[in-house]
């Protein structure tokens, strides 16, 4: 595989050793499969972040680990990336940990890993709030490297920050909008969790819930959890739901599958008159630009990227503290003010 970069960037980008690269440049075998795939990989991300490579100044190499959808992890890669350059004259390099599902203890491995090899200066962290990855959280802590959890908290562990939104508020919005569209009509409103465990949903959906209680005691809510926001999980899971109620006539998409979601509904025939997603990653702009979704709640991922980068910063003393982080603003995004930026 040609490509520009020294040997000793290429093993520092991978986290393995520069023997170990080297056996893989030269098909050396002697090496794992998945070695393999990390030193390719690797290279992808350094041309990707060819302009920070080269560039003289203090350099900060984080690690993003993420259990999240492909489509989400996709749209955090894109926008840190972007947002790289704008952080000179330090360097941020970057490297990447994505998962959709699986064991937790394959996350805590990933975390023990990265403290393990050395070489990081910080970890941007999307996770379960369950007591295996506070107790990993700690220990990443204990070593000096500073944790900042993204979109989803971990209020109880050792985490430096919290960067996203406010996802209570961002509930309680999703209610407020859902009210104003249903009005007095009938019908049932279904609320899709990709895991329970992961807090931020669990916010959404008690700013939904109470805020709608309170305006439409009267309106019931069916719950579907446990997809990991996976189109193949959701779809069977809603599906079901659908037939147990013939009455949902709203969707409030708190995990995501929702092309999952809308097939299931079409499937059987129905219709749905408000749908109410998160985060404009690629399938919810496509869906919103159909007209398939009425509404969604958005925030800026650049700045949230930009933010966790620069909280990373200040814990090293690279910058000077200015006080606790603020949620992200909660963007509502209709198909009539849809960013220009939007994929």
């Amino acid at each position: 595989m040609a490509h520009p970069y020294p040997i000793r960037e290429i093993a520092r980008q991978a986290g393995l050793s520069e023997a170990t690269v080297d056996r893989v440049l030269n098909d050396r075998g002697g090496v794992r499969e998945s070695t393999t795939r990390e030193v390719h990989q690797a290279i992808k991300d350094l041309d990707r972040q060819r302009t920070q490579v080269r560039i003289g100044g203090r350099t900060f190499m984080i690690d993003i680990v993420m259990q999240a959808p492909e489509r989400f992890s996709s749209a955090v890669r894109t926008a840190l990336e972007a947002e790289l350059p704008s952080l000179r004259p330090a360097v941020m390099r970057s490297r990447f940990h994505f998962r959709e599902t699986g064991p937790v203890a394959e996350l805590i491995a990933t975390l023990d890993r990265i403290a393990q090899r050395g070489g990081c200066q910080g970890i941007v962290l999307k996770a379960p709030d369950i007591p295996e990855v506070t107790a990993a959280v700690g220990r990443l802590a204990a070593l000096g490297l500073p944790v900042v959890t993204l979109v989803t908290d971990l209020p109880s562990s050792a985490r430096r920050a919290y960067v996203g939104i406010d996802n209570r508020a961002a509930g309680a919005t999703a209610a407020y909008l859902m009210g104003q569209w249903l009005g007095d009509r009938p019908g049932n409103v279904l609320t899709t969790v990709s895991r329970g465990s992961f807090r931020g949903e669990e916010e959404r959906e008690m700013g939904f819930r109470s805020t709608l209680r309170n305006a439409h005691p009267g309106r019931t809510l069916v719950e579907v959890t446990d997809s990991d926001g996976l189109d193949a999980t959701q779809r069977d899971l809603v599906l079901r739901a659908l037939r147990r109620d013939p009455d949902i006539r709203a969707v409030y998409s708190i995990g995501g599958g929702n092309t999952a979601t809308i097939q299931a509904f079409e499937e059987l025939g129905r219709g749905y008159e408000v749908f109410i997603a998160h985060d404009l990653d690629h399938d919810n702009t496509r869906l919103l630009r159909e007209r398939r979704l009425s509404a969604v709640l958005h925030h800026d991922l650049r700045q949230d990227m930009r933010r966790a980068c620069q909280i990373i910063m200040r814990a090293h003393g690279a910058l000077p503290d200015d006080g606790p982080s603020l949620p992200s603003p909660i963007q509502v995004v209709t198909p009539y003010n849809m960013p220009p930026d939007a994929v």
